[in-house]
């Protein structure tokens, strides 16, 4: 008897082991998001600068990121994800919404251009139950509103709270209160201006001394049991490259390291001493074979560079100072810390005319690509990308799998075990993260517009010096990357790299036989992948889309399948098994029997003749509908209930896919109006007679 009872208590034991084992890996974890200002892929240690370092080559200057290298270290470092525009405004619009810059409605250099009302990154996981802070640049808020309640503030876009500098140009300047190179900057608390008490307050110290007091204050509140999800943007090393006022402080974490103190021109602890005065004493003296020549002396680093590499390192510093803050309250092994860039290596300083010109190619910021700022090649493209989540991933792995800034939305819901909206552009990462489940492949591609030219450096291709950019497009297919410079029309060529084995683009495929069929998909698909926008034209946004290649028999209606579940909003399906499936010949969403979930359904569109045609959308509830991979209707964030929708769209004939994702909600009856004219036809209801699917 004794032996029985022993082992059913050993059972139990068991179980409630496993229990706590599996509530233990379904916790959500807090998210932190750090966003740096034109630091490039080659800019950290782990990336490229340790190559430098380890070469032993003098005339290779290199910077020290070692708070970053020992992240990646811990961590994982995705050695190809791209921002998805090469400039800031639009990089971070993409990533705040999960929509690449064929869907989204801040492009090209539209810097302070209102946010859309639509998903974010903090409305997604405000619903998961986190809670939301936002802390430095932000740049989105609205450009022809003044403040306080701009009408796309961090405030409502999700976030409970912000801290920073609201406007694009305040980011330019990293001293608010004395304006060392241009004029006082404005930090704002939520709706309230406080820069007044901001004296010799460096950014770059500001911004993380007030994000450890949020995560401090976090821990030790009311919320505490809730996760939080922190977006940290930092302004440096963009545009002036201004030193601290002094080292930083030892220690790190909950008692050393950067603290808030609160005190009117003390508020932080590095708050005292000369601004714009600090330089790290491992670069203050350093020298570099500057003429290839070891038998001449050295010449010391410009004063330039210096600069560039403190501002660099501060950021190092502060990471470091954060991931210690984890350990500090034992919560690192429940925390996501993302690090990255918004776009590549920069050649602005904002300097004196005394200093030399900033150029990536001291440092060589830009890796072993060609490419800044403002450009489509790699060099312009390619983010440092970190992340660190203490036994949830392998320490040390690589991550070379192509993906996008825009991807963290769909990751971000995957972790916080909600779906993401349908109209996220982006896939889970968490799968390459973790080990577990399949990768999906991610969508690469980039529009962008800027009326300069490349800088002459001898460091690039001879055939991308002093090149005018104008209209750019790059799209990932594999390993191969095809970019367009100058654009003029959907026919011209673009230039195809195998960017795994010539990540220098040097060797254009274009030029070769047997590289015909690629350009002509590639053409395709950068048609297939967007939606004109009025504010960024294009010369090909009514150029006729082209049809779909389709391998099977077509049979008239559309193919469906139901997720069950009572969803926030129109879900993105990737990553579930539907409850049921079937066919349809037309879009009613009675296929489920009255019961709350999602019905997606898809197919193919006939489309008769060449013509421009307008797509109409109505429903009682909410839907999402793309063509092809673009966003066609969008009836889900904010929509009024009966209101009709519509979009103009060029389209070849042919067979087009066409996908619509329809919220079925408790208590509302489904009725879903989709109609179609051409552009000089009636309206007609798009059924049976016109969508076809996959035998």
């Amino acid at each position: 008897m004794k032996k029985k009872y022993a082992t059913i208590i050993t059972i139990s034991l068991l179980l409630l082991s496993l229990s706590g084992l599996t509530a233990h890996a379904q916790k959500k974890p807090n998210i932190i998001f750090i966003l740096t200002d034109d630091m490039g892929y080659g800019d950290v240690g782990v990336f490229f600068q340790k190559q430098r370092q380890e070469s032993g080559d003098r005339s290779k200057p290199y910077e020290l990121t070692p708070n970053l290298d020992i992240m990646a270290k811990k961590g994982a470092r995705f050695t190809q994800q791209y921002c998805d525009a090469p400039v800031c405004a639009p990089s971070r619009a993409s990533l705040l919404t999960g929509v690449n810059q064929g869907n989204a409605n801040v492009r090209d250099n539209q810097f302070d251009k209102a946010l859309e009302n639509n998903h974010t990154l903090a409305t997604v996981l405000k619903q998961a139950g986190y809670n939301t802070v936002a802390i430095g640049k932000w740049g989105l808020q609205g450009v022809k509103e003044e403040g306080p309640y701009w009408p796309a503030h961090p405030l409502k876009r999700g976030f409970d709270t912000y801290y920073g500098y609201m406007r694009h140009m305040d980011g330019h300047e990293h001293y608010p209160v004395e304006g060392v190179y241009s004029e006082k900057k404005q930090v704002w608390s939520d709706y309230k201006e406080v820069s007044a008490g901001l004296s010799k307050c460096y950014t770059t110290d500001l911004w993380t001394a007030a994000a450890k007091k949020y995560i401090i204050a976090h821990e030790k509140g009311k919320d505490a049991a809730k996760p939080f999800f922190m977006y940290l943007a930092y302004d440096t090393p963009h545009a002036v490259i201004e030193l601290p006022t002094q080292a930083y402080p030892q220690g790190g974490g909950l008692k050393g390291g950067l603290q808030w103190l609160g005190e009117p021109g003390r508020m932080i602890n590095t708050a005292s001493g000369q601004v714009d005065s600090y330089t790290y004493p491992e670069y203050a003296n350093a020298t570099y074979d500057d003429d290839n020549n070891p038998a001449t002396p050295e010449a010391a680093w410009p004063e330039t560079y210096k600069r560039y590499a403190t501002a660099t390192r501060r950021i190092d510093d502060a990471v470091g100072d954060i991931m210690q803050l984890l350990v500090d309250l034992k919560i690192d092994d429940n925390t996501l810390v993302i690090f990255t860039s918004d776009n590549g290596p920069s050649i602005e300083s904002y300097l004196p005319a005394a200093y030399i010109a900033n150029h990536p190619t001291f440092f060589g910021s830009y890796g072993p690509f060609d490419g800044i700022k403002r450009d489509c090649w790699e060099g312009g493209l390619r983010m440092p990308t970190i992340a660190e989540w203490p036994n949830h991933i392998t320490p040390g792995k690589t991550i070379a799998t192509p993906s996008m800034l825009s991807d963290w939305m769909a990751t971000f819901a995957d972790a916080a075990h909600i779906q993401p909206p349908a109209r996220t552009d982006g896939v889970s990462l968490l799968p390459d993260l973790t080990g577990k489940g399949k990768q999906q492949n991610s969508l690469v591609y980039v529009e962008y517009y800027e009326g300069g030219r490349t800088p002459n450096f001898k460091e690039f291709e001879t055939s991308r010096r002093n090149r005018k950019r104008d209209q750019m497009q790059m799209i990932r297919m594999g390993g191969l990357v095809g970019v367009r410079y100058q654009v003029k029309s959907a026919d011209d060529d673009f230039e195809i790299y195998d960017v795994v084995k010539d990540p220098k683009e040097a060797d254009n495929l274009a030029l070769k036989p047997g590289y015909e069929k690629i350009q002509a998909q590639m053409k395709t698909k950068v048609l297939q992948v967007r939606h004109p926008d009025a504010e960024a034209p294009r010369p090909y946004d009514n150029v006729l889309i082209p049809a779909d290649t389709v391998a099977g028999e077509l049979i008239s209606g559309v193919s469906w399948k139901f997720y069950k579940g009572n969803f926030p909003w129109v879900i993105s399906e990737k990553n579930l098994n539907p409850n049921e499936k079937g066919k349809s010949k037309s879009v009613s969403g009675q296929e489920a029997d009255n019961k709350p979930g999602m019905i997606c359904y898809e197919g193919f569109i006939k489309i008769q003749a060449d013509s421009k045609y307008t797509f109409s959308m109505q429903t009682t509830g909410n839907a999402y509908l793309r063509l092809h991979q673009a966003t066609l209707i969008d009836e889900d964030f904010g929509y009024q209930p009966n209101t009709e929708l519509t979009r103009d769209v060029y389209l070849k004939a042919g067979y087009h896919a066409i996908k619509l994702n329809y919220l079925l909600q408790k208590g509302i009856s489904p009725q879903l109006k989709l109609k179609w004219k051409s552009d000089k036809g009636d309206w007609t209801d798009i059924d049976g007679k016109v969508l076809y699917h996959l035998q």
